[in-house]
């Protein structure tokens, strides 16, 4: 299903997309070997979905509003992403948690970014803003996003990579995610490269035989 030699990625988000948005301008190179073919998002107004437009990729609105059963919608997620031809499954700021059937079909094939370094301050319900203001009152010295494998536990799946900032004197949650976003954009786009190039084996990462 592969054109041009490229990797094919389905890109999940429920925003703004900027870490979309990277991948897409990272693909604007004819070097880089990962396309992003399709973008499925939970929020039909979202940005991701109106990057999606400008720049003439596939965007798919699949929500409890199109299906309002959760295996229904799991369902329409996996198929969406098996009719385009989607080999690596990325998660870009997208608020719900991936269903069985889809964790099944793209098993060690789903990847995922936080903003801080995980295993520390991750979990349910640490998110976006959530996740700066536990860095800062941790009294933390650095922070910085991971990308990492998704499993059925939030933010638990092997880690790919991490970035390391600095927390700085006088931070507050928006500047120590400004921060961190930027190096999000850096690091997505180069752990998928990897991936893509066949530098990183996601299944000997996570253990598979």
């Amino acid at each position: 299903m592969r054109r041009d030699g490229r990797l094919r990625l389905g890109v999940l988000a429920s925003h703004g997309g900027s870490n979309l948005q990277a991948l897409i301008d990272a693909a604007k190179d004819p070097a880089y070997p990962a396309q992003v073919v399709v973008v499925i998002s939970n929020n039909s107004g979202s940005g991701a979905m109106q990057r999606a437009a400008r720049e003439g990729i596939a965007g798919v609105h699949l929500s409890s509003v199109t299906h309002p059963d959760p295996q229904a919608l799991d369902r329409a997620i996996a198929d969406t992403l098996q009719a385009h031809g989607v080999e690596l499954v990325i998660l870009a700021g997208y608020m719900r948690k991936i269903g069985p059937l889809t964790l099944r079909g793209y098993r060690h094939r789903i990847l995922n970014i936080h903003p801080a370094l995980l295993p520390d301050f991750g979990g349910e319900g640490c998110w976006g803003r959530h996740v700066h203001e536990a860095v800062l009152a941790a009294g933390a010295q650095e922070s910085g996003p991971t990308v990492f494998l998704v499993i059925e536990a939030y933010d638990t799946g092997p880690i790919l990579a991490q970035a390391r900032v600095p927390v700085l004197p006088g931070d507050d949650a928006d500047t120590l995610a400004a921060r961190v976003l930027k190096q999000e954009h850096k690091l997505y786009p180069e752990v998928v490269r990897r991936i893509a190039a066949g530098e990183m084996d996601l299944d000997k990462v996570a253990g598979a035989g």
